[in-house]
């Protein structure tokens, strides 16, 4: 039988957070940048993302990354990233997972006991070490995109539940952070689905009420993610704490979130609450933990910003081949309103 599609993916998951690896049945796309391809395939190639994250193949709780050459001389490979609602400059799981099955499936040579190289992401360069042990990716660690704060203590009315302040800033993506405690919540897994709930309407309003536009790429705009921010306990080399992110159209993410946790730590360094030297220990609902690290600080359009490092781990979970019948009903797939919030 001949198939409309067939997709070669390796499953992943990073500290929880399930993503997807395009590795084969995509050739390239059209685009001198990542950004430029990410575009293409949002413009006129969207039926890999639907195909993949939308029902019956996909499900609520993924992203999908898809590996492609790269035409930066200083890259040496490249990815798009795709979530369910959205193509994004950046994300950390997306990275964590890619790296490994990069290297773990020998797409570019694993060097024992670390493997540099530098990934080209649609936000920009962003380099990589790999800490390697027999085959076996143990720790990744990424310089970020430089990140930085809109805006701080920001009034946003949502509606049904008023004036909520929240602080607005980059990480790869565009957050509003909220101090769960201003509003009641400790950000435990018990309060879950009420997180997902109410941080979709806060980022609708702060979307609607916050302009939000990277100096460097008006491209990239609009406030597309809220993060509830758990307590903090500055322990001296150590800052800890814990935290949500709400990934639309309606969960959390499993993973500490490596774009929310720039995020926090380009507020925390705007704030005074966080310098070079210190590591950021950010814990998911679940348990698992990214470590973060201002690596420098920086000035973007003459404004205040630094570069982050995160670190994790991603292990690989499957190795799927997706097909696309001529004659499946669902070629781009199919969302309810029971998970999918919205639908």
């Amino acid at each position: 039988m001949r198939f409309g599609r067939m997709l070669t993916v390796v499953g992943a998951h990073a500290e929880g957070e399930l993503n997807e690896v395009i590795t084969g049945g995509v050739v390239d796309v059209p685009g001198h940048t990542m950004f430029d391809k990410m575009r293409y395939l949002e413009q006129h190639g969207d039926q890999v993302r639907q195909l993949l994250l939308n029902e019956p193949r996909g499900k609520i709780n993924q992203c999908v990354n898809l590996v492609l050459p790269t035409s930066n001389p200083e890259a040496d490979i490249g990815f798009v990233i795709m979530e369910s609602d959205f193509y994004v400059p950046m994300s950390g799981t997306n990275t964590i997972c890619t790296v490994t099955v990069i290297l773990e499936t020998g797409i570019l040579p694993m060097q024992e006991p670390v493997t540099h190289f530098t990934l080209e992401a649609p936000g920009g360069l962003v380099k990589v070490r790999a800490e390697c042990e027999n085959g076996k990716v143990k720790k990744v660690a990424f310089a970020n995109v430089p990140s930085f704060v809109f805006g701080l203590d920001l009034p946003v009315e949502v509606p049904g539940h008023g004036t909520v302040t929240v602080d607005v800033a980059y990480g790869g993506m565009i957050y509003a952070m909220v101090n769960g405690a201003s509003l009641g919540l400790k950000v435990s897994k018990d309060e879950a689905r009420d997180l997902v709930e109410l941080g979709e309407k806060i980022k609708a309003a702060a979307a609607e009420q916050i302009p939000a536009i990277h100096p460097e790429n008006p491209d990239i705009h609009t406030i597309n993610q809220t993060l509830f921010a758990g307590p903090w306990q500055d322990r001296g080399a150590e800052i800890h704490s814990h935290n949500a992110v709400i990934v639309s159209p309606g969960r959390i993410d499993r993973s500490p979130c490596g774009t929310g946790t720039s995020a926090r730590m380009a507020i925390m360094h705007a704030r005074g609450q966080m310098k070079p030297g210190q590591t950021l220990v950010h814990e998911s609902l679940i348990g698992t933990k990214f470590y973060g690290r201002i690596l420098e600080e920086l000035t973007i359009h003459g404004a205040p910003a630094i570069r982050p490092e995160i670190a994790g781990q991603a292990w690989i979970t499957a190795f799927h081949q997706y097909v696309l019948d001529p004659t499946d009903p669902f070629p781009n797939g199919f969302r309810l309103g029971d998970l999918w919030l919205g639908s």
